[in-house]
């Protein structure tokens, strides 16, 4: 892929096109028989780079995400060396445009080589090449969650040899697994401590399924104060530069999609006035960051005399009554937040804009406003908001999203608190390349219609 950067480079400098408005100064020291050779040396170059930046690495459950990132500065390293290195020569011909576009291609296309080998060895684990031997140790139900999970989703790599509710050394050893998960969170320090040891001595990988507590507390700093070690909670990435960046990434991506999405504004508004005519826009109260109350934009999907809120008046708190008891009926879900099935009060045009969530596109002007975020916890009503339990409001520390990590991993199949620990993982693991992965996975979620309602 390198080298192919390189090539194309090449080609587009000699394009009629470049060409035309940026003429070749030194054409005699652009030749191809003196480019290509040269191209294949700095290519095994970055390829050094590349291993030292941890791209090689043989580790089965790196992220596609991070090897992303770490493409991106490994090819801004060594555009970094050519820059220098064309600078301090004083090459007599025009190179800028072939380091720049080399170095723009380079990242392209090695990002593309990267996504289709994941594809790849993501079909192969569907029809069962590859798969890493795991056991699953563990008497609570999250082992035969993530039993039933693994099991569904083959794309993972895992294929389960056995679950056992305390360790069993002799039956592991002679499984031979290749990976341990260890979900008993609550286990004695002396069998957590032989389950760490036996992996260790037979070099099988070790995991564990964090608790709530663990999961509030993976965005940890050690330090020291007078000598004695410390450590240090901190709440979130997103303060200061982070929390700038998110949000310059926000208006311009918020931006760009209510541009991109106009036509769907548009006949999503007209579909709404010929079917149940005004209004078009539903507002709804829910808690932002900081537990700040506002309103969510949605395309209105409901019989307007019987859609909950202030805008409706007397008939909205009317309405309130009916939608309570469809929640003690028909509500799938259990927790604080609700979510009902087969809702009568939906239209059949706004049963389709649900179905594509379609009716969430408003919310993007939420975003523009700073009120919410492109990705980020949902934010839910005040009235659910009263049943959160204490280690629930770290989710206030950011803005809420109109999609997150909790919506492509399940949608409204999750349990409340399953939505919880995701939320918070995010929280404190965010980057903005998260951001990214989550934005692009969403639609395909979307498509697939996984916990859509």
């Amino acid at each position: 892929m390198l080298i192919l950067a390189g090539f194309s480079a090449y080609y587009l400098r000699f394009s009629e096109f470049i060409i035309s408005r940026r003429p070749v100064l030194f054409e005699q020291n652009l030749t191809w028989e003196k480019y290509w050779p040269l191209v294949v040396f700095v290519a095994l170059g970055w390829v050094i780079i590349f291993a030292f930046a941890g791209l090689y690495h043989s580790d089965p459950n790196k992220k596609l995400a991070k090897d992303l990132s770490r493409i991106f500065f490994a090819c801004s390293t060594g555009f970094a060396a050519i820059a220098i290195y064309v600078f301090f020569s004083l090459q007599k011909f025009d190179s800028r445009f072939l380091v720049l576009a080399g170095w723009i291609l380079a990242i392209l296309y090695v990002w593309l080589g990267r996504i289709l080998i994941k594809l790849l060895k993501t079909a192969l684990h569907r029809v069962g090449f590859g798969l890493r031997k795991t056991i699953i140790i563990g008497s609570s139900q999250i082992a035969q969650e993530i039993k039933n999970s693994l099991e569904k989703r083959l794309g993972f790599g895992y294929k389960i040899i056995g679950v056992f509710s305390k360790l069993e050394e002799e039956q592991i050893l002679k499984d031979k697994p290749d990976e341990i998960i260890f979900t008993d969170a609550r286990a004695n320090e002396k069998e957590t401590l032989n389950a760490i040891d036996l992996a260790n001595k037979h070099h099988i990988v070790f995991k564990y399924s964090a608790d709530l507590f663990s999961t509030v507390s993976a965005n940890m700093i050690s330090s020291t104060i007078a000598g004695i070690p410390v450590i240090e909670l901190r709440r979130t990435r997103l303060g200061g530069w982070g929390s700038i960046l998110k949000r310059v990434f926000d208006i311009i991506g918020s931006a760009l999609l209510i541009t991109l999405f106009s036509p769907a504004f548009l006949l999503a508004g007209i579909g709404i006035l010929i079917e149940t005519g005004r209004p078009v826009i539903y507002k709804n109260k829910r808690v932002g960051q900081d537990g700040q109350k506002f309103f969510t934009l949605k395309f209105r999907s409901m019989f307007k005399e019987l859609s909950t809120g202030e805008q409706f008046g007397k008939q909205g708190e009317q309405a309130l009554k009916k939608e309570e008891e469809l929640i003690k009926n028909q509500s799938i879900k259990s927790g604080p937040v609700y979510k009902i099935k087969n809702d009568p009060r939906i239209t059949r045009f706004g049963r389709f804009l649900r179905r594509w969530s379609l009716d969430e596109l408003p919310q993007f002007i939420n975003v523009l406003k700073g009120e919410m975020s492109l990705v980020g916890p949902r934010p839910h009503q005040p009235r659910e908001v009263a049943k959160y339990e204490k280690h629930h409001n770290q989710i206030f520390s950011v803005k809420p999203g109109i999609t997150g990590l909790a919506q492509i991993s399940g949608r409204s199949n999750l349990k409340f608190e399953e939505e919880a620990k995701l939320d918070i993982f995010y929280i404190e693991n965010w980057s903005l390349l998260t951001d990214i992965i989550i934005l692009i996975k969403t639609p395909f979620i979307v498509i697939k219609k996984t916990g859509a309602i």
